[in-house]
């Protein structure tokens, strides 16, 4: 694929900052007394023990105690303590989170649906959005993960129905701290991390930041990780006024994508289909193969023109390129019994072809592989550009006190996709579709190699660009102890395109067959009302909306039916409490929220109206309780728990004559979540217990034959450290402890009649990782 070129006005943002820092930093030795204090990082989160006291955001001008709306921190010490590598690992110990399955058709990467909406376009790294659908397998580059609950497109930008993911990086900062791992562990686990902070106590850091790991996934036979990864960054100007940090991530993965077992709820299987081992994997092993590459340059320019007055400003450059050949579990099963799993009828007819008579059913305790993608080819590149500044300004207006930030931001992201088939004939015809080309494969031992031609043949291209031009602020209003007023607004133009290209049939590109663009202006807003019973607590009463246009993210495509319509708007209610308890040690909080998307777009009831129309409706009715922090000196908890009231309230047109998903709940939105993680230190040694609870819900909602709900789980993780001296320490995790078998990543696709009888059917899940067990050497120098 071409190489997108860096654009020249974020290089230009860059140099520019460079040069304002040399005109002027300060030298050190003029630094004032104080200077170390003014020069408090910004993108660090502040932590006591676990018990996070602010958001990393600068737009965040309050303490969490007094911010009005949920947030959840997970730092890197609960990270580490849990042995959590990738954003799944985090995300899956925080109640009100499912993950979708692997799509052919939307990119097989993070796909998080959030408190019933989706959240795969709501991930930020450091506030600026990162929008690719790749996968952010680990965390060694990350100080903390935060989960920002309800209704954010003031703060994240356009989307955000059900909060954003903010993902908060390392960079250099003050003082010498060298931290190095070694772990081992079974299912060939192996992993290495370095991590080095330099100060040369003249304004001057360098923090080198390294991780190298491979491990085959516990409880799959075929399914590894590896990947490796360095992150450099140096600071100038820490503890003068002026401050410039440039950091830089690189990141290389060689996964093999994971599709997991075949999987159907339907009136006549509950689940993952008889006869099926967890461990077995079906599709192509010698070929199927998930490659990632992330590059990502920021550089962040931080000016203290008094303690009052502050200005930072981020830019970044950043490429994502993800190639995936991948063979999903769709085709035609059959049960031992000699049953269709989805349809409860005989299985299927073989395709005719190789010698197969008319008429001959499939053999029982088999897939046929036909009639689904194999050797599905998506090469895909997503480049980014951001620029962001702020401003940060604390005055009076009489006896009013503000703390108010206003900043501007511009994005530009473009995006390519190259699809294909690498099962094809040397000329680029396709294989005929029966199972001479595509052998059967038994349920208990899968013949899972491809012995047939490998040539890929590309079958389609898209490339998409989108950019946005935003102007918010944000002004917390202080009257007197107890009453703070947080209000805040954003104004921005958004505006892309999605061009899907001809394709002939030996993969040459032969000109554009379509064009679609989008173009809105959005208005977003929050207010929070706060109220101080004591210092240490709040009550608070937020409202905040949401806007979504139809190109929300690059890589999303909007079509002729969609890219019209208005911007889909949601807002978000939320009545809450936070106590800091136990001398400031606990954090403990607690919300009433309601999530409502007030339209979204659903086909039109009149037949001569391509376009879509947004008269869908759905509401969240929530509750949100945490706790964070220490209960003595050595008893650290962090415990959080959800729950999800969902409702469609309407799926259809205003003058459609029916609505059959009316009333019914939402999809990958579990009523009862809830998760633990405590640690108990006695003397050298410190236990750790954990454990997550995942409620049933809906993979579909679309008919009532349909409208069946998965399992609960819970999943039990444990911890044991010995600290051997002030510099060495051991641990031993293990994961699923008690290896339960779950499954998460679920589709469920059901075809269903008039009659709604079921008529064919396809699906997949991923079974959860199998337990594991991991020693880690810690060296702190």
């Amino acid at each position: 694929m071409s190489k997108t070129p860096a654009l020249s006005p974020l290089a230009a943002a860059l140099s520019l900052s460079l040069s304002v820092f040399a005109a002027h930093a300060a030298p050190t030795g003029d630094a004032p007394a104080d200077a170390g204090m003014q020069a408090k990082e910004l993108d660090t989160v502040e932590v006591h023990g676990e018990h996070v006291q602010k958001a990393s955001s600068g737009k965040y001008t309050e303490a969490l105690v007094d911010t009005p709306q949920t947030i959840t921190v997970v730092t890197k010490a609960v990270m580490d303590q849990q042995n959590l590598l990738g954003l799944r690992d985090v995300l899956s110990t925080l109640p009100g989170i499912t993950f979708g399955a692997g799509e052919g058709g939307g990119g097989y990467g993070d796909s998080i649906n959030l408190r019933g909406f989706t959240a795969s376009s709501d991930i930020t790294t450091d506030g600026v959005r990162d929008s690719a659908q790749y996968t952010r397998s680990d965390t060694f580059n990350l100080e903390a993960i935060e989960l920002i609950n309800g209704a954010n497109s003031a703060m994240s930008g356009a989307g955000s129905v059900g909060g954003n993911i903010n993902l908060v990086s390392k960079v250099a900062r003050e003082g010498d701290a060298s931290t190095f791992t070694v772990g081992a562990g079974s299912d060939k686990y192996a992993r290495v991390t370095a991590d080095s902070n330099f100060d040369f106590e003249n304004g001057v850091a360098v923090r080198l930041n390294a991780m190298g790991h491979t491990q085959d996934v516990p409880g799959r036979d075929e399914e590894f990780k590896h990947r490796w990864g360095f992150a450099p960054s140096i600071a100038f100007g820490l503890g003068s006024d002026t401050r410039f940090t440039l950091s830089y991530l690189h990141q290389h993965d060689n996964n093999m994508p994971q599709y997991g077992v075949p999987f159907a709820l339907s009136p006549f299987n509950d689940g993952p289909l008889p006869g099926v081992d967890r461990e077995t994997y079906f599709g192509y092993r010698n070929t199927s193969r998930q490659e990632i590459d992330v590059d990502m340059l920021t550089g962040v320019f931080e000016m203290d023109f008094s303690n009052n007055l502050k200005l930072r400003s981020l830019g970044r450059l950043q490429r994502v390129e993800q190639f995936a050949n991948a063979t999903a579990l769709q085709g035609s099963w059959c049960l031992e019994n000699g049953t269709n799993p989805y349809t409860g009828g005989p299985c299927s007819a073989l395709p005719v072809g190789s010698g197969v008579p008319a008429g001959t059913l499939q053999p029982p305790g088999t897939w046929s592989p036909t009639g689904g993608p194999r050797g599905l080819v998506r090469d895909t590149e997503n480049f980014i550009a951001h620029s962001q500044t702020d401003l940060t300004a604390s005055f009076n207006t009489g006896s009013v006190e503000h703390h108010l930030v206003a900043g501007v931001s511009f994005s530009k992201e473009e995006f390519e996709l190259d699809s294909g088939n690498a099962f094809r004939n040397a000329n680029g015809s396709a294989l005929l579709d029966n199972n001479s080309n595509y052998p059967l494969q038994s349920f208990d031992n899968p013949y899972n190699i491809w012995t047939g031609p490998q040539n890929y043949f590309r079958t389609g291209r898209t490339e998409g660009s989108l950019n946005n031009q935003a102007v918010y602020v944000f002004d917390t209003l202080k009257f007197g102890d107890q009453w703070l007023l947080n209000l805040g607004a954003r104004y921005e133009h958004n505006e892309g395109d999605t061009v899907n290209y001809a394709v002939s049939s030996t993969g040459q590109v032969t000109g554009v067959s379509s064009v679609f663009e989008n173009e809105d202006d959005l208005f977003s807003y929050r207010a929070g009302l706060v109220y101080k019973p004591v210092d240490n607590a709040s009550v608070y009463l937020s409202y905040a909306n949401s806007k979504t246009p139809s190109k929300t993210s690059v890589n999303g495509a909007c079509s002729a039916a969609t890219c019209n319509v208005d911007p889909e708007t949601a807002v978000n209610i939320e009545l809450g409490t936070k106590w800091d308890v136990l001398e400031n040690r606990l954090a403990v909080t607690a919300a009433l929220f309601r999530n409502e998307r007030q339209n979204y777009k659903v086909t039109s009831a009149d037949p001569l109206q391509p376009e879509q129309v947004l008269d869908g409706k759905a509401r969240v009715d929530g509750v949100a309780l945490g706790v964070a922090g220490n209960i003595t000196r050595e008893w650290a908890v962090f415990a959080n728990y959800t729950f999800l009231d969902s409702e469609v309230l309407q799926n259809a047109a205003d003058e459609a004559t029916s609505d059959p998903v009316k009333g019914r709940e939402l999809t990958q939105t579990p009523r009862h979540s809830a998760s633990l993680w405590s640690t108990y230190e006695l003397g050298d040694w410190t236990f750790g217990y954990g454990a997550t609870y995942q409620g049933s819900f809906y993979p579909n909602n679309s008919s009532p034959t349909a409208y069946l709900k998965t399992d609960a789980y819970w999943v039990h993780r444990a911890m044991v450290g010995y600290q051997v001296n002030e510099r060495i320490g051991l641990q031993l995790n293990v994961s699923n402890l008690f290896d339960e078998e779950y499954y998460t990543g679920i589709r469920n696709n059901l075809t269903v009649n008039a009659a709604g009888v079921v008529t064919a059917g396809n699906g997949w899940a991923n079974p959860g990782e199998g337990r594991s067990a991991v020693l880690t050497a810690t060296f702190k120098f």
